[in-house]
């Protein structure tokens, strides 16, 4: 994968206050993607974002399903959803980018997880797995094949959209170091486990 190929691209996962020490489903280490996502942006003509934005009291969050504690599950119309604390409200301080990255290079912003019944791990879809993000026809317009990913978290949002990029036919390789896990019962494990399973490139390094 040439990276100064137009048909290259490269997605950044949820880089978010909340997602940071501090916020309200902070990753730990999670700021410390924020410096060589910076540095991978240079090389890249093609950047996309994205963001969680759900609104106050959405469906995945334990808040909105009394007699629930984080990180619990519960059956939902698509399946099963992990309840989580309330995180990435719409305009609050905690949906916002790290501060110290560089947004002024992306191209587009994804926003996902905004319906109030559904959850949105990936990219392209949310946990229903039909209902579009948009994203991919954003890049099918653009001719582009080949995706790197980094973010937050390795395991959930970063995982669940290299996966489906494979799945719908893009090239896709995640930058391990400029990720972080949220690492929940041994997910992250098996996240990687099925990322190289599915033909993912898991990076250790990332190209100059």
């Amino acid at each position: 994968m040439k990276l100064e190929k137009s048909n290259s691209c490269f997605l950044v996962i949820d880089v978010q206050q909340d997602f940071c020490p501090g916020g309200a489903l902070a990753v730990t280490q999670g700021d410390h993607v924020v410096k060589p996502i910076n540095k991978i942006i240079e090389s890249f003509s093609n950047v996309v974002l994205t963001q969680d934005w759900h609104p106050k009291a959405h469906s995945s969050f334990s808040s909105s399903h009394q007699g629930t504690e984080p990180f619990s599950e519960v059956e939902m119309p698509y399946g099963i959803q992990t309840l989580w604390p309330d995180h990435c409200v719409q305009n609050s301080s905690g949906a916002e980018f790290h501060p110290e990255l560089n947004t002024a290079s992306a191209q587009t912003i994804i926003r996902k997880g905004f319906r109030h019944e559904i959850d949105s791990y990936s990219a392209f879809f949310e946990n229903d797995g039909e209902t579009v993000t948009g994203l991919e026809g954003w890049l099918v317009s653009k001719q582009i094949k080949d995706l790197y990913l980094a973010g937050l978290a390795t395991d959930y949002c970063v995982a669940y959209s290299a996966l489906d990029a494979v799945r719908l036919g893009f090239n896709a390789a995640v930058i391990l170091p400029a990720c972080r896990a949220i690492d929940l019962d041994g997910s992250l494990n098996r996240q990687l486990t099925k990322m190289h399973k599915a033909g993912i490139t898991l990076l250790e390094n990332f190209p100059e």
